[in-house]
Protein backbone atom coordinates (compact mmCIF):
# COMPACT_ATOMS: atom_id res chain seq x y z
CA UNK A 1 0.00 0.00 0.00
CA UNK A 2 2.61 2.38 0.97
CA UNK A 3 3.92 2.34 -2.45
CA UNK A 4 0.93 4.40 -4.14
CA UNK A 5 0.54 7.99 -4.09
CA UNK A 6 -0.71 9.48 -0.63
CA UNK A 7 -3.42 11.11 -2.45
CA UNK A 8 -4.95 8.13 -3.96
CA UNK A 9 -4.70 6.56 -0.70
CA UNK A 10 -6.26 9.18 1.47
CA UNK A 11 -9.17 9.05 -1.00
CA UNK A 12 -10.04 5.89 -0.01
CA UNK A 13 -11.07 7.33 3.31
CA UNK A 14 -15.02 8.65 2.47
CA UNK A 15 -15.81 5.02 0.68
CA UNK A 16 -14.27 2.96 3.15
CA UNK A 17 -16.38 5.16 5.83
CA UNK A 18 -19.84 5.37 3.81
CA UNK A 19 -20.18 3.35 1.04
CA UNK A 20 -20.30 5.61 -1.78
CA UNK A 21 -18.21 8.24 -3.08
CA UNK A 22 -18.98 11.98 -4.23
CA UNK A 23 -17.32 13.58 -7.22
CA UNK A 24 -17.74 17.06 -6.92
CA UNK A 25 -16.65 18.99 -10.63
CA UNK A 26 -17.45 22.84 -11.17
CA UNK A 27 -21.20 23.28 -10.76
CA UNK A 28 -22.42 19.45 -10.56
CA UNK A 29 -21.79 17.23 -7.86
CA UNK A 30 -22.19 13.09 -8.61
CA UNK A 31 -22.51 10.48 -6.15
CA UNK A 32 -22.11 6.81 -6.76
CA UNK A 33 -22.11 3.69 -4.66
CA UNK A 34 -18.48 2.34 -3.91
CA UNK A 35 -18.98 -0.21 -1.35
CA UNK A 36 -15.86 -3.05 -1.54
CA UNK A 37 -13.48 -4.55 0.96
CA UNK A 38 -9.83 -3.42 0.83
CA UNK A 39 -7.25 -6.29 1.39
CA UNK A 40 -3.78 -4.52 1.38
CA UNK A 41 -0.46 -4.93 2.44
CA UNK A 42 2.73 -3.54 3.38
CA UNK A 43 6.18 -3.89 4.81
CA UNK A 44 7.30 -2.92 7.92
CA UNK A 45 9.98 -0.48 6.84
CA UNK A 46 11.35 -0.11 3.05
CA UNK A 47 14.05 -3.25 3.29
CA UNK A 48 10.95 -5.33 4.53
CA UNK A 49 13.39 -6.73 7.60
CA UNK A 50 11.92 -4.66 10.32
CA UNK A 51 11.43 -6.94 13.48
CA UNK A 52 12.88 -9.89 11.47
CA UNK A 53 14.77 -12.67 13.32
CA UNK A 54 16.95 -13.89 11.17
CA UNK A 55 17.86 -10.64 8.86
CA UNK A 56 19.27 -7.06 9.69
CA UNK A 57 16.99 -4.03 9.10
CA UNK A 58 19.20 -1.31 6.85
CA UNK A 59 16.80 1.49 7.35
CA UNK A 60 17.39 4.29 9.95
CA UNK A 61 14.32 5.87 11.99
CA UNK A 62 13.68 7.95 9.56
CA UNK A 63 13.18 6.08 6.40
CA UNK A 64 11.02 3.48 8.33
CA UNK A 65 8.64 6.20 9.96
CA UNK A 66 8.73 8.24 6.23
CA UNK A 67 7.40 4.80 4.84
CA UNK A 68 4.66 3.93 7.35
CA UNK A 69 3.31 7.68 7.34
CA UNK A 70 2.53 6.93 4.20
CA UNK A 71 -0.40 5.24 5.94
CA UNK A 72 -2.15 8.16 7.78
CA UNK A 73 -3.79 7.26 11.20
CA UNK A 74 -7.39 8.53 9.57
CA UNK A 75 -6.73 5.91 6.66
CA UNK A 76 -5.73 3.22 9.34
CA UNK A 77 -8.88 4.19 11.86
CA UNK A 78 -10.92 2.55 8.58
CA UNK A 79 -9.05 -0.54 8.39
CA UNK A 80 -11.08 -3.41 10.17
CA UNK A 81 -8.48 -6.13 10.91
CA UNK A 82 -4.76 -5.05 10.76
CA UNK A 83 -2.83 -8.52 10.86
CA UNK A 84 0.86 -9.16 11.20
CA UNK A 85 2.10 -11.68 9.14
CA UNK A 86 5.85 -13.20 10.01
CA UNK A 87 7.98 -14.64 7.59
CA UNK A 88 8.09 -18.50 8.37
CA UNK A 89 11.27 -20.62 8.23
CA UNK A 90 11.28 -23.00 5.20
CA UNK A 91 10.49 -26.51 7.03
CA UNK A 92 8.14 -25.14 8.62
CA UNK A 93 6.10 -24.32 5.27
CA UNK A 94 7.35 -27.68 3.60
CA UNK A 95 6.16 -29.30 6.79
CA UNK A 96 2.87 -27.94 7.89
CA UNK A 97 0.23 -29.83 8.84
CA UNK A 98 -3.32 -29.36 6.49
CA UNK A 99 -5.66 -26.37 7.73
CA UNK A 100 -8.95 -26.60 8.43
CA UNK A 101 -11.41 -27.41 4.95
CA UNK A 102 -12.72 -24.07 3.12
CA UNK A 103 -16.24 -26.18 3.01
CA UNK A 104 -16.34 -25.95 6.84
CA UNK A 105 -15.04 -22.22 7.20
CA UNK A 106 -17.23 -21.59 4.19
CA UNK A 107 -20.32 -22.90 6.22
CA UNK A 108 -19.57 -21.45 9.49
CA UNK A 109 -18.97 -17.87 7.81
CA UNK A 110 -22.55 -18.41 6.46
CA UNK A 111 -23.83 -19.14 9.54
CA UNK A 112 -22.45 -15.85 11.58
CA UNK A 113 -23.62 -13.62 9.01
CA UNK A 114 -27.19 -15.03 8.77
CA UNK A 115 -27.49 -14.90 13.06
CA UNK A 116 -26.25 -10.83 12.05
CA UNK A 117 -28.83 -10.67 9.65
CA UNK A 118 -31.99 -12.68 11.78
CA UNK A 119 -30.95 -9.96 14.21
CA UNK A 120 -30.43 -6.70 13.21
CA UNK A 121 -31.17 -6.81 9.13
CA UNK A 122 -28.15 -6.32 7.90
CA UNK A 123 -24.11 -7.38 8.12
CA UNK A 124 -22.40 -6.28 11.64
CA UNK A 125 -20.20 -4.06 9.21
CA UNK A 126 -23.52 -2.10 8.57
CA UNK A 127 -24.35 -1.15 12.30
CA UNK A 128 -23.98 2.27 13.45
CA UNK A 129 -24.88 4.78 16.57
CA UNK A 130 -27.48 3.43 18.66
CA UNK A 131 -28.31 0.25 16.89
CA UNK A 132 -24.29 -0.78 17.11
CA UNK A 133 -25.25 0.00 21.24
CA UNK A 134 -28.50 -2.23 20.76
CA UNK A 135 -27.17 -5.21 19.00
CA UNK A 136 -23.81 -5.69 20.33
CA UNK A 137 -25.27 -7.60 23.50
CA UNK A 138 -21.73 -6.45 25.45
CA UNK A 139 -21.37 -8.06 28.83
CA UNK A 140 -20.56 -6.19 31.18
CA UNK A 141 -17.01 -6.99 32.23
CA UNK A 142 -16.52 -7.01 28.28
CA UNK A 143 -17.39 -3.11 28.54
CA UNK A 144 -14.77 -2.49 31.65
CA UNK A 145 -12.58 -4.66 29.18
CA UNK A 146 -12.73 -2.05 26.25
CA UNK A 147 -12.92 0.90 28.11
CA UNK A 148 -9.66 0.28 29.63
CA UNK A 149 -7.88 -1.60 26.89
CA UNK A 150 -9.07 1.40 24.27
CA UNK A 151 -8.00 4.31 27.14
CA UNK A 152 -4.60 2.48 27.57
CA UNK A 153 -4.32 2.18 23.88
CA UNK A 154 -5.48 5.46 22.97
CA UNK A 155 -7.76 4.93 20.01
CA UNK A 156 -10.12 6.51 18.37
CA UNK A 157 -14.43 6.72 19.00
CA UNK A 158 -13.74 5.28 15.29
CA UNK A 159 -11.00 2.52 15.67
CA UNK A 160 -13.44 1.54 19.11
CA UNK A 161 -16.47 0.97 17.13
CA UNK A 162 -14.68 -0.65 14.34
CA UNK A 163 -13.40 -3.34 17.00
CA UNK A 164 -16.74 -3.61 18.61
CA UNK A 165 -18.40 -4.54 15.02
CA UNK A 166 -15.10 -7.55 14.46
CA UNK A 167 -15.76 -8.61 18.21
CA UNK A 168 -19.81 -9.13 17.68
CA UNK A 169 -18.62 -11.39 14.08
CA UNK A 170 -16.40 -13.13 16.67
CA UNK A 171 -18.71 -13.73 18.89
CA UNK A 172 -21.43 -14.85 15.75
CA UNK A 173 -18.81 -17.35 14.58
CA UNK A 174 -18.61 -18.36 18.01
CA UNK A 175 -22.79 -18.94 18.13
CA UNK A 176 -22.48 -16.68 21.35
CA UNK A 177 -25.75 -14.77 21.90
CA UNK A 178 -23.49 -11.92 23.44
CA UNK A 179 -20.14 -10.25 22.84
CA UNK A 180 -18.11 -11.67 25.91
CA UNK A 181 -14.25 -10.52 26.66
CA UNK A 182 -12.65 -13.12 24.73
CA UNK A 183 -14.32 -11.67 21.88
CA UNK A 184 -13.48 -8.24 22.63
CA UNK A 185 -9.59 -9.28 23.45
CA UNK A 186 -9.75 -11.09 19.67
CA UNK A 187 -10.82 -8.00 17.83
CA UNK A 188 -8.71 -5.98 19.78
CA UNK A 189 -5.64 -8.14 18.26
CA UNK A 190 -6.38 -7.10 14.50
CA UNK A 191 -5.88 -3.87 15.79
CA UNK A 192 -2.12 -3.88 15.97
CA UNK A 193 0.21 -1.41 15.09
CA UNK A 194 3.43 -1.33 13.27
CA UNK A 195 6.70 -2.38 14.37
CA UNK A 196 8.48 1.15 15.03
CA UNK A 197 12.28 1.40 15.22
CA UNK A 198 13.46 1.91 18.83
Amino acid sequence: MPEFPRAALEALREPLETGCITISRAARRAEFPARFQLIGAMNPCPCGYLGSATHACRCTPDQIHRYQAKLSGPLMDRIDLHVEVPALPSTDLLHAPAGEATENIRLRCTAARQRALERQGHANQALQGQALDHHLLLDHDATQFLNVAATRLGWSARSTHRALKVARTIADLAGSLHTQVSHVAEAMQYRRTLHRPL
